[in-house]
């Protein structure tokens, strides 16, 4: 069959018209035809083209377009430069084209990209305007096979994500347009040769394309070739662009079709698109044994094809691709699971798992023993045993040449400190002991990695940090319960670790462990973790939680004092003790056992944060500086004695100089003594110094002293209920409080603001409501008081001379 030829170029005027204009049609080409195809054999020379005598037209790129027409037909066209036309302007070209109809291809069956440079192509129109017919085309040698593979080697980083694109390309109808930039539009005549090996032939055949072409957003073709100065699109969502004159995009392609691809091509077996079956797995098996190193997506895939197909390949067929699974290569698997190529592997070893599993029993052992050693060197046995080892079918001679040749690669995994413990790590030891690979030198150090998992500290990759704690996850996996239960000496390395770990983290280890599985009935020689995993409850008695720990851990704190600070912070993990709760733990344990399990500053911690109204603090700083005399920091020394002090208040043992001791104590200490301790002391002096009599020394005392915290707390104390309540009901007070706080004026600014809001805002209203009977009582007290109190009275009670009274009382006028 003859196809209908056109060509195009600027002619002199004739019968048809002058310049640009079919100059030769095959017959019964009809003008709808025409008008379609003079939109896409257009040429536009680049702008940074060659300038200079004809020979240097084989400068400009040449458009060999397939493009799809409106009926359903394509049309394979060449376009190149020619240089002036007919009147010696620039700018001429000429364009030779072929219509297919529908259905139809070229001749031979040939794809389209094979007419490039073909001879057939005329660079002129024909003599008489009539097209030569032709019967076939003679492809150019610019596509033999090792001219695409040097082609492919020269672009091997760019393979994978070109192939990923073009797969996207032709499946999908709203897929966007490649755009290929080259220097020499037979580099992009070489792309699309790529990209016909590669699909399907009815796809091939279907794939339009144009060589070059200025203004690439005007194009209709799904590849596009253009030129580094052809018109920009990578601003336009509507395409992809691969500039192959810039730096190859570093991005990984996860298409594992576009990736095996690539591979094939970079390894020169063009053949194999050919020779192997069409789905991805034959594809990727055959390029396996043909010795290409796959990515480990596909070497999955090739794994799960022999795995579909095991009992229908021969012997020797089977036999090689087990080897290639299991050899050297890109894809080969290290014994931590990973790919060279730092891929990650976890669905090649399910793969590489389950095709043990099928082959398991039905084939030699010398062709599933690669296999298990594999499998077993991936730790992918969290099934169970590894089959071929389960079923005994290795001989002890295979079994001992199999544990030579993985004992380094299972050592070196179970030491991995960048993998979590509880997975391939473990796996690997299960593996080892299988094959009785001596790994108990390891033990130790794999067993801190498991205990700090298990309590939730992460050490991968060398970035030590506590993991959040989730009380819903399962934080003892089966397969670690079953080596706790089934390996002794990993399970007591284990226990030790965790011991470790409990003793210096009691909470964060009883948050991971309690409930966890492990067994309660450890042994004795594990009092830290054992107590963890027994939990401290969260309600109850403390102290009868804190007596119950004890007797968990099984051994006497007196005999192992660390099991005391174990149990204290399990009881009290965010706070401290009471002061009756801390005299207990004083009293009942000794301070010899409390010295040596470090818990005495804990102790001292209890009575020095604790709040003003706990009233055994006083009892507990007292006990602490009997059963530490001696050996406290001078630091602790003068808060205990203030809280000893604030006890002794309004005893028969308070002695004298209250306010002046209890400031010099303050004053004298090495560091800031803490609030809640002053806090306590001033309330104690406030409440002690409100109590009738009180002698003149300490009231004059806090005059003098004018210490905002003291006069705060006795002002507080003045304001209270049990002031106020006591002035309402003795009249006798109520002349005590006004000889108090009318006395020592001017001594400090301080005492006479705090002395003057008191007769104010807490005497005066009292007195205003008194019973005649009471005031009377009042004035005689006062009158006994001697040295003008009733005077002072009379004249501070009588309406308008407060403000009189307070400037004399203050000092003001004088």
């Amino acid at each position: 069959m003859s196809l209908a030829q056109l060509h195009y170029t600027s002619a002199p005027p004739g019968p048809d018209g002058s310049g640009f204009r079919f100059t030769a049609v095959s017959s019964g080409v009809p003008a709808t035809l025409l008008r379609e195809a003079e939109q896409l054999i257009g040429y536009e020379p680049p702008h940074d083209g060659p300038v200079g005598p004809a020979e240097q037209l084989k400068g400009f790129p040449t458009a060999l377009s397939f493009s799809e027409l409106s009926d359903g037909g394509r049309l394979l066209s060449r376009s190149v430069y020619t240089g002036t036309d007919h009147g010696g302007r620039p700018g001429n070209f000429h364009a030779h084209a072929l219509h297919l109809p529908s259905g139809a291809r070229l001749p031979d069956g040939a794809l389209p990209i094979t007419a490039w440079e073909s001879p057939r192509w005329a660079e002129a129109t024909p003599p008489e305007g009539r097209p030569v017919p032709i019967e076939r085309f003679e492809p150019s040698g610019l596509l033999r096979k090792e001219g695409l593979v040097v082609f492919a080697r020269s672009r091997a980083d760019r393979l994978a994500s070109f192939f990923a694109d073009l797969r996207a390309l032709v499946g999908r109808a709203d897929a966007r347009q490649l755009v290929v930039v080259e220097r020499d539009s037979a580099d992009v005549a070489l792309w699309i040769a790529l990209a016909c090996t590669v699909l399907p032939r009815e796809q091939a055949h279907a794939l339009t394309f144009t060589t070059y072409t200025r203004r690439p957003r005007q194009a209709r073709q799904q590849i596009i070739g253009a030129l580094p100065s052809s018109e920009p699109v990578g601003d336009d969502h509507r395409f992809r662009v691969h500039d192959c004159t810039a730096r190859a995009d570093t991005e990984p392609v996860t298409d594992t079709w576009a990736d095996l691809w690539a591979r094939i091509w970079s390894a020169g077996r063009p053949d194999l698109f050919r020779d192997a079956p069409d789905d991805l797995g034959g594809l990727a098996a055959t390029a396996l044994t043909s010795g290409i190193a796959l990515r480990s997506d596909a070497r999955a895939a090739a794994a799960r094809w022999t795995t579909d197909r095991a009992f229908a390949l021969p012997e020797e067929r089977l036999r090689e691709l087990v080897e290639r699974l299991c050899g050297d290569g890109v894809g080969r698997l290290d014994a931590y699971g990973r790919s060279a190529d730092g891929a990650t592997a976890d669905t090649e070893l399910v793969a590489l798992a389950d095709l043990l599993e099928r082959l398991d029993g039905n084939v030699p052992t010398a062709v599933s023993a690669p296999l298990a050693a594999r499998v077993l060197a991936s730790g992918v046995s969290g099934r169970g045993p590894v089959p071929v080892l389960r079923a005994g079918s290795l001989t002890p001679q295979a079994q001992t040449e199999l544990a030579r040749d993985l004992a380094y690669d299972l050592r070196a995994g179970i030491a991995d400190a960048t993998e979590p413990a509880a997975g391939r790590p473990l796996a690997l030891l299960r593996a080892a002991d299988l094959l009785d690979v001596d790994c108990q030198d390891e033990l130790p150090d794999f067993a801190g990695r498991l205990a700090r998992g298990l309590v939730g500290v992460d050490e991968t990759a060398g970035n030590a940090r506590r993991a959040a704690a989730d009380p819903a996850a399962p934080v003892c996996p089966p397969a670690l319960l079953e080596a706790v239960h089934g390996h002794p000496a990993l399970r007591i390395a284990l226990f030790e670790a965790l011991n470790t770990l409990a003793a210096a983290d009691p909470p964060a280890a009883t948050r991971r462990l309690a409930g966890s599985g492990l067994p309660v009935e450890l042994p004795p020689a594990f009092p830290h973790l054992r107590m963890c995993v027994a939990g401290a409850g969260t309600s109850g008695d403390r102290l009868g939680r804190f007596h119950s720990l004890l007797r968990t851990a099984g051994v006497s704190p007196h005999a192992e004092p660390a099991v005391l600070r174990t149990a204290f912070r399990l009881v009290w993990p965010d706070g401290l003790p009471t002061g009756r709760e801390a005299s207990l733990l004083l009293n009942q344990l000794g301070s010899d056992t409390h010295r040596m399990a470090g818990t005495r500053d804990l102790l001292i911690g209890a009575a020095l944060a604790a709040p003003a109204d706990d009233p055994d603090v006083p009892a507990l700083a007292t006990d602490l500086l009997r059963s530490f005399t001696g050996e406290l920091r001078r630091a602790y020394q003068a808060p205990l004695h203030l809280l000893e002090f604030a006890g002794l208040l309004g005893t028969d043992r308070e002695g004298e100089e209250w306010v002046s001791r209890a400031l010099a104590l303050r004053d004298g200490a090495p560091e800031p003594v803490p609030e809640p301790v002053m806090e306590r002391v001033f309330e104690a002096l406030a409440r002690r110094l409100l109590t009738a009599p009180v002698p003149e020394s300490e009231l004059y005392a806090l005059a003098r002293s004018g210490d905002r915290g003291l006069l705060a707390a006795y002002e507080r104390e003045a304001r209270g209920e049990r002031v106020g309540d006591r002035l309402r009901v003795v009249p006798s007070y109520v002349a005590a409080c006004f000889c108090d706080w009318s006395a020592y004026p001017g001594t400090h600014p301080s005492w006479d603001a705090t002395r003057t809001t008191l007769l104010s805002k807490v005497l005066r209203p009292v007195v205003r409501v008194l019973p005649p009977a009471d005031r009377a009582t009042v004035e005689e007290a006062l009158a006994r008081a001697g040295r003008g109190k009733l005077d002072a009275f009379h004249a501070w009670n009588r309406p308008g001379a407060l403000g009189r009274l307070a400037g004399r009382l203050t000092g003001r006028g004088r």
